[in-house]
C-alpha cells in the first residue's frame, strides 16, 4: 500500500467563535472519519492537528526567521492525515470523507525515499 497525505486547508477564523458543542462536534467527525478510513480497506500511518497560523514562525532563505506564516491566504494548512491506500483512487475515496468544514483538503503522494526521484 502506498502512503498519502491528506492535508486539510481552512479558512482558520470559522474556528475562533466556535461553542464548545460545535468544537465537540468537530472532533467526532474527525473520529468518524479515522474509522471510515479503516472501513474503507485504508490505514492511518499518523495525523496531526495543527495551531493556528498566529503561531507560526517561518525561515526564508536559511537564516531569515519572522513570525507568522509565509503568506497571509484566507484558508490555511490546519492539519493533516496520512493514509494508507491502495493506489490514488482509494485514497481519494478517504479524503472526500475528510471534515474541512471551512475549506476542503488536498491529496498528496508521500514521497519514499527509497524510490528513484520522484520530482
Amino acid at each position: 500500500m502506498a502512503k498519502y497525505a491528506i492535508l486539510i486547508y481552512d479558512d482558520p477564523t470559522g474556528y475562533q467563535n466556535m461553542s464548545p458543542e460545535a468544537w465537540q462536534a468537530t472532533i467526532d467527525a474527525h473520529s468518524k472519519f479515522v474509522e471510515q478510513v479503516f472501513a474503507l480497506g485504508g490505514s492511518l500511518a499518523g495525523g496531526e492537528a495543527l495551531a493556528n497560523t498566529g503561531t507560526a514562525t517561518s525561515i526564508r532563505g536559511g537564516s531569515t526567521v519572522t513570525d507568522g506564516p509565509f503568506l497571509e491566504t484566507k484558508e490555511a494548512l490546519g492539519g493533516f492525515y496520512v493514509v494508507e491506500a491502495r493506489d490514488l483512487d482509494h485514497a481519494l475515496e478517504m479524503a472526500k470523507m475528510c471534515p474541512a468544514p471551512f475549506g476542503g483538503v488536498e491529496v498528496r503522494p508521500v514521497v519514499d525515499p527509497t524510490e528513484a526521484n520522484p520530482f
